[in-house]
């Protein structure tokens, strides 16, 4: 660390703050518009050079189930159900908690949050033996979390009955469930290296892992459900070949040297204090999870209705597709992500202000975008993923609100974004509760059910619980101005800190005088 850096450890609710190093090279004084202009194109550069392949990775990722749901709405209706209803309530409970220890499932894609504050601010103090150690951490975590949810798996058809899903719709999720555990497991090893990678800011070999995979998926899925009629079970183990195909190739990138001293092989330290790693983690995982989880509740609700298929099937068609939107807000909350957390990491709070700001006007634009093309193709675009008039019909109609619903959740990931760069997740896991589910839900259940106003008041759901959260953001805002200008004079992980200079210690003194 830089002689003149501050450490030391406080506290921010119930997390260890981040370790800072202040090095007094923070953006100049803005004034004017054309000084302001100035900065938010250098700053545009930088964060969409990191947004633009994380888009693209997450838009092929996605595209893996979203594959997977076209060759099985063409099977039928039950058999769409049956995959919605697994990948969003099964797979997307586990998903969430992995996720956020390291930012899919629900479980373990929220783990996954955590290893991103961590790996960001890490790389941004030039601690890089660190980010090798906090990914395998994560490893050992999210593997323990995926072999824990092993049962939900084994025996679904039960758990979507008790749920109130219809037998049909169970027994099919239930048999796509089973042959659906290799993934589970393949995701607690992706998501953690997708992390350690995009700390480094390495996000253009992820691009060319996820093409590669999602290539792979449509001719194994072909195959395998087309040429061969496995059905929802060729789905199932052309997801689960894609998604191992992603983590061993990630894993060969990692330990092929191409990480300098970010990898320096696998460490007895990733036991070290491995309970407060899982504590943090799970703080991280709630954010996502709320999130996720809301998608679920809402995808139980359209089950409840009239019609009940044809009601989940237009649920799923118009959640895949704020589902790919929300791929380029990903991408933009990793991005913003990696520069507030990597900003901090070098003591540089008004650069990570800077990056707030261009995230925020960059998911706006991209939302009003997204929105307008959805809005122009209405009358065709769910032809893409059923064949089934009413179902086409019903998502038709659907789609304004569908295009409110996008234009509010692109703003609020990047929020997130900001959230986990500065390792905030546990604010937002509360804001999050409260918005979805002490308003959202009560709210849209009351008007879905006691007022019988179907599945468009459903789907108002998704945007009023959006809107809450919007709406508390940008109350929260100014308070997150003045936390980041606080931030360079906070320290984290300090116990880590004083270990990581033992160590370039030792190895100085091991080296020979010549």
């Amino acid at each position: 660390m830089a002689d003149g850096g501050v450490v030391q450890l406080l506290f921010s609710g119930e997390q260890n703050s981040p370790l800072l190093a202040s090095n007094g090279d923070d953006i100049e004084p803005i004034n004017g518009v054309v000084d302001f202009g100035r900065e938010f194109l250098i700053e545009s550069k930088r964060l969409w050079c990191l947004a633009a392949p994380a888009m693209f990775t997450y838009f092929c990722q996605y595209g893996l189930i979203t594959v997977t749901q076209i060759f099985a709405g063409h099977l039928g209706t039950v058999h769409l159900a049956a995959v919605s209803v697994e990948n969003s309530i099964i797979s997307g409970f586990p998903f969430a908690l992995i996720v956020v220890g390291t930012d899919f499932l629900s479980t373990q894609y929220g783990m996954s949050s955590a290893l991103e504050t961590y790996c960001g601010q890490a790389y941004g103090a030039n601690q890089y033996e660190m980010l090798g150690i906090y990914m395998q951490r994560t490893w050992l975590i999210l593997n323990a979390v995926a072999l824990a949810f092993l049962p939900l798996f084994l025996f679904a058809t039960p758990v979507l009955r008790l749920l109130g899903q219809t037998p049909a719709v169970s027994r099919e999720a239930g048999r796509f469930a089973v042959w659906m555990n290799p993934e589970h497991f393949a995701y607690a090893m992706t998501y953690p290296s997708t992390k350690f990678l995009q700390a480094q800011s390495k996000v253009v070999v992820l691009a060319a892992i996820a093409t590669a995979a999602l290539c792979l998926h449509a001719s194994l899925t072909w195959l395998l459900v087309s040429t061969l009629g496995w059905g929802l079970v060729g789905a199932a183990v052309a997801l689960d070949a894609s998604w191992w195909f992603i983590a061993v190739a990630q894993f060969a990138f990692v330990v092929a040297g191409s990480c300098g001293e970010a990898w320096s092989g696998l460490s007895w330290r990733a036991f070290h204090d491995l309970w407060k790693f899982v504590k943090v983690s799970l703080a991280s995982a709630m954010m996502t999870c709320m999130e996720i989880w809301y998608s679920f509740a809402l995808t139980l609700f359209a089950g409840y209705l009239e019609d009940a298929e044809i009601s989940i099937d237009a649920f799923s068609i118009c959640m895949n597709v704020l589902g790919w939107s929300s791929m380029v807000a990903t991408g933009l909350t990793i991005a913003t992500s990696v520069r507030v957390s990597n900003e901090l990491g070098r003591g540089q709070p008004g650069r990570s202000r800077l990056a707030v700001v261009v995230g925020g006007v960059s998911s706006l634009l991209t939302g009003l975008l997204f929105t307008i093309i959805l809005v122009a193709s209405r009358k065709q675009y769910p032809a893409i993923f059923s064949s089934n008039e009413q179902v086409q019909k019903v998502v038709e109609e659907l789609t304004p609100l569908l295009g409110i619903s996008i234009v509010f959740s692109n703003v609020q990931y990047t929020l997130q974004g900001v959230a986990i760069g500065a390792g905030w997740q546990v604010r937002v896991a509360y804001l999050s509760v409260g918005c979805y589910f002490l308003l959202g839900v009560p709210f849209g259940t009351l008007m879905a059910y006691k007022f019988e106003m179907g599945l468009k008041v459903s789907w108002a759901l998704v945007w009023d619980g959006d809107w809450f959260v919007y709406a508390n953001w940008a109350i929260a805002l100014d308070y997150l101005h003045c936390k980041l200008e606080q931030r360079v004079l906070e320290g984290w992980r300090k116990a880590e800190t004083v270990e990581c200079g033992k160590k370039r210690q030792r190895d100085k003194l091991a080296k020979p005088n010549i």
